[in-house]
Formats: structure tokens, sequence, C-alpha cells
């Protein structure tokens, strides 16, 4: 039975408890609400945005009264129903709410969607808005200064591709905003929880449990599981190349290096576009010209790699470059989100290049492109998979057609655009088989996109855009229903002579092959950066790691019908499985893969051991040497090739994890 919220008096206020836990304690001295109108000056630079506020007539709400299923404020009033409250201005002029959760001292809490920089999120605020996440991420590097000199481009903690006004606290509760709009979650205040709404109205629905594996539980029900992920995409690596035809040539020096290739994946199918950013690739998502020219044959190639039991992926996005033969096709069809004052489309700055932006506000456009270009140019010529890329731009003065406010509409986008994918899936049976990876997100998201990515990761060790985001990344996201995470192998972000070092290309492999997905990336800048497949070394370090990542596939997949059955993620936070040590709640730089499997990567430069966690009561098994390890704080030799796992002895699973030493040796 749903459970419901409870009213109760006190002394100078009220307070409301769900589950058991008080989750809003106000008093006249401690408005749990405050009312204002908001005056917002909004910028976009090609996905980052600059988001102000100056609210005006700000009203703490103190005196109240109470009446059957809710609380009248002056200005406002909360009415609650089964799990769910609402709180709504009276006054429609006022359309900015801050509401205040209770807190108790020393509560952890986490969530927020996907957050790169902090899993634990006590004592900082985070934005909900879906956006570029920047280069750099940390405003006291010299890297994102000039990234912010250069349009707004260098981004803080706080920015994500893929953020969800839902947060987890360790009294086993969960508050989510069902909401759109622009918000904030706050915890800058150890005595309240507080969100930043605007609008006028919000609905919170709350979740409760008795411990964190049923809270994800529910918040999996809650936005929708995403089914098994297929066994081709979990036993093998796809190799990510975007050198035209020779790409399938090149494929051939890692099969020859002994390599488990699970598919091709070459972006530029559809060709590409020299920038000053570095290699672009043409948005004409299409089998033309310029495909023809940089893939003669497609087909027949795609055919042949199929024959061999390897899969070719592609790329899109929703926008189309106004010099694409397909975005006359679409301007006929009146397919574009046009401009606030005329009928034209609405073009956006993708540097060096205008798109229109696809309105998938519209249904017949949404049919048009999940069967047009998904159906017809990709899915019908044997792609089993893309990057459907992007969903982050939209626009907040454009017009749509549903006529819906594109501030309302900005997070939900990167949502349609999943359920346009998806349905591209469905229409040729082949959801569950084929599979398309998204890095920009929202609530709901999870249950149409069967795999994240964690997006444009700096190709370097830095602490807010390195190699080591895409674990916390990972852990965030799936503690809000995200199954599958994984990366860009080798990172993507290259800029003022930021590039590969094969030591980070080394490290990247040995944390891809204990992901769900192992997929490797060439980056913004191929040429000016490291390979894969630049020397025999780190075609041989590639080779190993995807012998691992196949050589595990038994167990990723008894944790893939796992996480269909139950919605627990694959990549885990430890204290989803050892919830009574309160130490464990804010480690975000290892993580449990299923319940038999600590990976302590090493994400630091130059590192050669690094300090392990072992939780628990049992002993752990080091994968590589077999030592025998107890629970504790352990400092563990870490050289390159030999990163920390361990798995828990007795694991039914340990036959599996003794032949991985025999994958790495080849």
């Amino acid at each position: 039975m749903a459970q419901s919220i409870e009213f109760k008096a006190v002394e100078d206020g009220f307070e409301l408890l769900f589950g058991g836990r008080t989750v809003l304690r106000h008093a006249l001295d401690c408005p749990a609400l405050a009312i204002a109108r908001g005056r917002p000056d909004i910028e976009m630079v090609r996905g980052n945005f600059r988001i102000d506020d100056a609210p005006q007539g700000r009203r703490e709400l103190a005196a109240w009264d109470a009446f059957d299923g809710g609380v009248r404020f002056d200005g406002a009033r909360i009415e609650w129903d089964g799990p769910a409250l609402t709180v709504t201005c009276d006054d429609p002029s006022f359309d900015r709410m801050y509401f205040r959760f209770h807190a108790e001292l020393e509560e952890s809490v986490w969530g927020g969607g996907e957050q790169m920089s902090y899993f634990a999120l006590n004592g900082r605020r985070f934005p909900m808005w879906t956006s570029e996440p920047g280069v750099g991420r940390d405003k006291s590097t010299e890297l994102t200064r000039a990234m912010d000199e250069a349009g707004m481009a260098g981004g803080d903690y706080y920015h994500t591709n893929y953020p969800q006004p839902t947060f987890l606290t360790s009294r086993w509760i969960a508050v989510h905003l069902d909401e759109t709009c622009y918000s904030v979650l706050d915890f800058t205040d150890s005595k309240a929880h507080a969100v930043e709404v605007w609008s006028g109205t919000a609905r919170f629905e709350l979740f409760a449990a008795d411990g964190p594996k049923g809270l994800v539980g529910q918040l999996a029900d809650r936005f929708g599981r995403q089914p098994p992920l297929p066994d081709w995409a979990i036993g093998g690596a796809i190799v990510g190349l975007k050198s035209g035809a020779s790409s399938f040539d090149r494929l051939e020096n890692f099969v020859d290096a002994g390599a488990a290739i699970a598919g091709l994946w070459c972006e530029d199918w559809a060709g590409i576009r020299e920038t000053s950013f570095g290699r672009r690739l043409f948005w004409d998502w299409q089998v033309g010209a310029r495909s023809a020219a940089r893939y003669p044959d497609l087909e027949a190639r795609i055919a042949a790699l199929a024959d061999r039991g390897i899969r070719f992926m592609a790329y899109a996005n929703p926008y189309l470059s106004v010099d694409a033969d397909l975005y006359a096709e679409a301007l006929e069809g009146g397919h574009f989100c046009l401009g606030l004052e005329s009928d034209e489309p609405y073009l956006v700055d993708f540097g060096e290049f205008d798109c229109g932006v696809v309105d998938f506000t519209r249904e017949e456009t949404k049919v048009w492109f999940a069967e047009r270009i998904l159906g017809r140019e990709m899915l019908d010529r044997g792609i089993m998979g893309w990057m459907a890329d992007f969903g982050e731009y939209l626009p907040t003065d454009l017009r749509l057609a549903d006529g819906s406010d594109p501030m309302e509409m900005h997070n939900r986008w990167p949502v349609l655009w999943a359920e346009v994918n998806a349905m591209a899936l469905e229409s040729r049976g082949k959801t569950g088989d084929a599979v398309f990876f998204m890095r920009a997100g929202f609530s709901g998201v999870q249950a149409h996109c069967p795999l994240l990515w964690a997006g444009d990761q700096s190709v370097d060790f830095t602490r807010h855009d390195g190699i080591g985001t895409v674990v916390t990344g990972a852990l965030s996201a799936g503690l809000v229903g995200n199954a599958y995470s994984h990366s860009d192998c080798g990172g993507y972000t290259s800029l003022l002579g930021n590039v590969r070092s094969e030591e980070l290309l080394q490290r990247w492999c040995e944390l891809a092959a204990f992901a769900p997905v192992m997929r490797s990336h060439e980056g913004n800048r191929p040429d000016e950066n490291l390979q894969y497949d630049s020397t025999p070394e780190l075609l041989a370090c590639f080779a190993r790691w995807s012998r691992v990542h196949a050589a595990l596939t038994p167990y990723v997949r008894a944790l893939s019908d796992e996480a269909a059955a139950t919605g627990l993620p694959l990549q885990r936070p430890l204290f989803l499985e050892y919830p009574d040590d309160p130490a464990l709640f804010a480690v975000q730089d290892q993580y449990l893969y299923g319940a038999d499997m600590i990976v302590a990567p090493v994400i630091e430069e130059g590192a050669s051991q690094r300090k392990v966690i072992l939780p628990g009561s049992g002993p752990w098994i080091h994968v590589w040497s077999g030592e025998r390890y107890m629970p504790g704080t352990h400092t563990v030799d870490a050289p390159i090739g030999f990163p920390p796992v361990f798995y828990r002895e007795g694991s039914a699973f340990a036959p599996v994890f003794a032949r991985l030493p025999g994958a790495l040796a080849g």
C-alpha cells in the first residue's frame, strides 16, 4: 500500500511526516515557504547558459491555518494527496517559490541527476538546467577562464548535461520535483534541504524505504527502467574511429592485436566539417553525396561486419545544418522551431555553422525524424546503434509548435529526443537489440534511453573535468534510475594545447573495462592526439582490456538482468550495499560493480598506488594477485596495467573473476 503524508500540529507550527520521518517542519520564526516575483536574465552561447534572477517582493509565509488535506498561508497553500505535495501561489503574478524541507544534522544527500564533480551534495547548490557542462569546470584554472572568455564555455561544478530535481538522503527518503522549469537544489544550510522553483505551482513526490536499495528501486519504477543490454554490446569493445573508409582498415589492426570487438563506431558516417574547434560532423543525417565520398559502399561494409558478429554504429542529433540536404526537406514539412517575430526557422550557432532546431513538440515531426532519418537512413541500412547527441540547446526565445513556454520545455527537450530515438527502435522491432546512447537527460529520460554516456570530458586527470568525473557521474545517475553508464574511453575535449598522454589512455582503458559498455573515442582533434592505434603498445593495451571486458560478460549479463528486475544500477556507491557505515556516504572515486566486485580506478596522474576501501565483514580477493584482504582501508600497489580490483570471497561468480588475469595476459 502506498504511504501517505501525515500532518502533525506542533508548538508554533506544524510538521509533515512521510514514512515515519519528518520531511517538512514549519514555524513562525522559520517558515517552510517563501514566494516572490522573478526578473530573469538569460543568455545562451552554443549551449552554455548564463542565468540570473532579481526576484522582487519576496514574502516569507509564516501565518497559517490547516484544512482537510492541506495548509493555507497568506498567498499560497500546500495540499497533499497520498505521497505527493502540491504548492500553489494564489496570485499568479508570483512565479518564484522557495521551499525548505527538513534536514537533520549529519544527514547526507545525493542525487541531482548526473553530477560530475560532487557525489554527496551537502554544502552546495545545484541549478537544475540541462546545458553544456563546460570545459575545465573549475574557475581557478587557466583553461576554464580561457573558455569562459571564449563564449561562457568554462562551466562550473554544477553544470551538467543531465540534471534531475530529485534528491535522496541518508534517512532513506527521496524528494522529486515533478516540474520541468528551472529550479535549484540548495544544500548550503545543514538544517534544510531547500528547493527554489521558477513557477507559481510545484508538485513534490515523496519516497521512503527501509534502506537505499529499496529507495533506488522505487525511483527506477517511477521514472522507467531500461531494457537489458544486448549480449553483443557487453561482449567486447566498441572501437570509435572517424577516418572515413580507412576506419575499416584500421579496425583490422585491433582485430589482429587480439582485441575482443563488439562494434565499430564511425560518428563521421554522414560527412565531416573542419572548424576551429576541431573536426566536427556534417549535420545531415543521411547517406548522401558527402557520406558516399567518405564511406563508399557503406551498406555492403556494414553487412560484411555483421557477418563477423561486429555491429556498425553511427551518430545523430536533433539539429540540421542550413547547408544540409535534409534541411530543405524539414523546412518544407514544417519541422523546425520558429522565431518569435517571424515564421522563419530559429537558427542556432553551433560554432561556425548554423542549424535549425527540429520541433519535437509536434507529433508529425517526431514521427518524421524517427522514420525518415533514424529508421530509413540508419536502421534499415544495418546500423545497430548510435550516439544520440545533444538535446541541451533548446533556446528560451523561440516559438514551439504546441505553444508551450520554452523555459518550461528546455529541460524536457532531452526526454523528447530520447522518445524519438526509442520510437525508431520500436518501429523496427529493435528495442533491446540496437542501442543508442545519450549524454543529455532530465526526469523521465530513463524510460526511453537505454544507455547513458558521460559526455565530453577533457583529455586529462583534472578534478572537475577529467577521467575521474565519469565515476561520479555514473554513481549519481545510477541512484535516480539509470542502470547503465559509460564514457568516451580516452576522453574527448582537447583544446589550448591540452592533449592526451599515453598514461591517460592506459588508465582510461582500465576504467572502461569495468563499465557495462567499453567504447573508445578519437576526440575532437584526432590528428593532434594519441589514438589507441598510434603505437603497438597502446594497441596492445586496448586489446588487453577489451578481453577483460569481454571475460566479464557472464557477470554483466546477470547484473543487467538484475537491473531490469530491480532497477539497481551496475556501478554502485559503496553505501548501496553497506548502508550502515556513514563513512562510505561520500566515497566517489571507487565503486561496487554489482554486489560482488570493487573497482578503484587510478584517476590521479603519476600515481602507482592508491587507497582502497573494502567494506563489509568478509574478505575480498585481489583479482590480479589472488591475495586475500580483510575489510578496511588499504594502500594497494597500482602500477599501470594493474588497477585495484577486488571480488567478494565466496561470490558465485568467483570462477569468472579468476579468469580475468588470463584474459589480461592474452
